[in-house]
């Protein structure tokens, strides 16, 4: 499954996957591209335009703002990490504590993951101050609902004080994502590992890389 971020998108007008996109559809593909790259507020819309191989007015056509285009993006991202929530119930039906390694597996595995510039919606957050902004809906209820999900995870997997556990695995993984941007990828995910297995095995849940997850034995989501 590819993640939010593993899109990319060429620019070259000649492409064949460029031309065999409709024009909405390139104008999304160009700016989740380049608003995961470059932020939001580092793209206007005329450089969507051009990566998209379009123009203003069809961009406009499309979207009536570009705070709207940031809304699409966001809520697109926000859909996705539900697939994977949904992936990973069907791999490990009725087994909380494999559905919590799967998470725990698929963040480190992110961090290493070429490309990563860690989380949209956080990295967005960051650039949206205004609390009445419409993509902070999306943003917000997507990180609530994530916390109720671990939460409930621990829960069902008999962990001690869930709710207690689930805002340290939420505070782990997102502190992790920004700390991989400055300190390196691999040394990050190195200790959040090291610190998850601590807690989760304290807790009677056997360390998430021991079996075929691994991030010795595995690439990271949406990697060939």
């Amino acid at each position: 499954m590819l993640r939010p971020d593993d899109r990319q998108l060429s620019q070259s007008p000649g492409n064949m996957m460029v031309h065999a996109l409709s024009p909405r559809e390139r104008i999304i593909e160009a700016a989740q591209s380049l608003f995961y790259r470059e932020g939001i507020r580092g793209i206007g819309v005329e450089a969507i335009a051009s990566a998209a191989n379009t123009n203003k007015m069809a961009i406009y056509r499309h979207f009536d703002t570009k705070d709207d285009l940031v809304v699409h993006w966001l809520t697109s991202v926000a859909d996705e990490y539900e697939q994977m929530w949904s992936h990973w119930e069907n791999m490990h039906p009725g087994d909380p504590a494999s559905q919590l390694k799967a998470l725990v597996l698929s963040v480190v595995q992110r961090l290493r993951s070429e490309g990563n510039r860690g989380c949209a919606l956080a990295n967005s957050l960051a650039e949206l101050p205004d609390e009445h902004h419409p993509a902070r809906k999306v943003i917000d209820q997507h990180k609530k609902a994530q916390v109720q999900r671990i939460q409930a995870l621990c829960s069902e997997a008999g962990l001690e004080n869930p709710e207690h556990c689930a805002m340290v695995l939420h505070l782990c993984f997102e502190g992790a994502q920004v700390a991989a941007q400055s300190l390196g990828a691999d040394l990050v995910a190195t200790h959040l590992e090291a610190l998850v297995d601590a807690m989760l095995e304290a807790r009677g849940v056997a360390r998430p890389w021991n079996d075929a997850g691994s991030r010795r034995h595995s690439k990271a989501p949406g990697k060939k």
